[in-house]
């Protein structure tokens, strides 16, 4: 009897848990050099559309200049994004790429990946705020042309000057919720996408070298202006890693979400790693960065905005006692970017089974166990003969 109770206690808590999860989607609509029928000069440009029942996210990856991702929020399901090319191309003024109808536009944000940053770490500190070399403009690497699968886009890199090695970016695209397969295995829904990083054989130039890659995001009036880290106490997912930064933007200051950055503070010094080969990253609190800078190393930047507000900060790879980018000349990190609040991991089923039959099992035994003891006191005193009182 208790071991029925316990399946259908179970089933219960199992039906519960999985008719919670969303079950919202998105179609996806991908485009290269929308307009275009050939391959323009100096990188492409990605579109996808997500639409949805009653609105749009138009996703924009760009290698013009830094690469660049544009994430713009309309509440149209049939807006669309123009691009005047001759003046995109020039790269001098704002305009030349928009959405229609405008007045669709709910919000929009840019995160540029604006330079590459190398240290000596000579006293095995982390400290990062001497002995750097000259940095790695990514703005001025020689880009492959985006490699398309799907929702899947993948650029290249090479390093100017450095015989060897490249600096890789791959965008996906999500139309539904999920969790990406390798390591950090980050949690997204039919409202984000996800972009890996990854350094792969670039020569250094120190024998204690360690780098940190240089962010800008890029917004109209509620820019990405603080990171929020959140605590967790599960690491199912990501073994070893408690923690998720949010890098977010809210209006006039309320606790709403407009969108969001969201990474977890671990890379990984393999492309296919064992969890020795998780490293600590860091990140620099957001300052404010000139709008200019940032419009003259993207091309996407210069072309959809005209007066916009930058956060800058730096996310640090290995902390003091870690190995060094030496050890195997490769290392991968993960951020995901999207509108709304950031997703939140949640116990999976197995661990909600788990949880339930490890706690539910006593209190349904201590329950059965008073019941029986009941039904024979019970039966007892039933049983109990008294002779008369004469």
């Amino acid at each position: 009897m208790a071991a029925a109770v316990m399946r259908g206690f179970c089933s219960l808590m199992i039906l519960v848990f999985t008719s919670s999860q969303s079950l919202f989607e998105r179609q996806l609509l991908v485009t290269m050099n929308p307009g275009l029928k050939s391959p323009p000069p100096g990188g492409d440009l990605l579109s996808v559309r997500a639409l949805g029942d009653n609105d749009t996210l138009h996703y924009l990856f760009c290698s013009q200049g830094a690469p660049t991702l544009l994430l713009i929020h309309t509440n149209s399901s049939s807006s669309t994004v123009q691009v005047d090319w001759p003046l995109f191309l020039a790269r001098n003024t704002s305009g030349s790429l928009r959405v229609e109808p405008e007045r669709s536009i709910l919000y929009s944000t840019a995160v540029v990946f604006s330079r590459l940053l190398e240290y000596d770490d000579v006293n095995d500190t982390a400290d990062s705020t001497s002995d750097l070399f000259p940095p790695y403009e990514l703005k001025n690497f020689t880009w492959s042309r985006l490699n398309l699968t799907d929702a899947t886009a993948r650029l290249c890199g090479a390093v100017t000057n450095v015989s060897s090695g490249a600096l890789c970016l791959q965008l996906s695209v999500f139309g539904s919720d999920g969790r990406g397969q390798p390591w950090p295995r980050l949690i997204h829904t039919a409202d984000s996408s996800q972009l890996e990083v990854w350094l792969d054989g670039v020569s250094p130039r120190a024998a204690r070298s360690r780098f940190l890659l240089e962010l800008q995001a890029v917004g109209g009036a509620y820019p990405l202006s603080r990171v929020e880290v959140h605590r967790s106490i599960d690491d199912e997912y990501t073994p070893s890693i408690f923690k998720a930064s949010h890098w977010v933007s809210s209006a006039n200051g309320s606790s709403d979400v407009e969108s969001f950055v969201q990474w977890k503070p671990v890379a990984y010094r393999r492309s296919d790693p064992a969890l020795e080969d998780a490293t600590p990253c860091s990140h620099s609190d957001p300052r404010p960065q000139s709008a200019e800078t940032v419009a003259a190393a993207s091309a996407l930047i210069r072309a959809f905005y005209s007066e916009p507000e930058t956060f800058g900060l730096n996310v640090s790879f290995g902390l003091a006692g870690e190995p060094f980018y030496n050890s195997t000349k490769f290392l991968s990190w993960t951020v995901l970017v999207g509108v709304g609040s950031p997703p939140v991991d949640s116990f999976s089923t197995m661990v909600v089974v788990i949880m339930a039959v490890g706690l539910g099992t006593p209190v349904i035994l201590l329950l059965l166990g008073g019941l029986w003891v009941c039904v024979r006191k019970k039966a007892a005193d039933s049983t109990t003969a008294y002779e008369p009182i004469n």
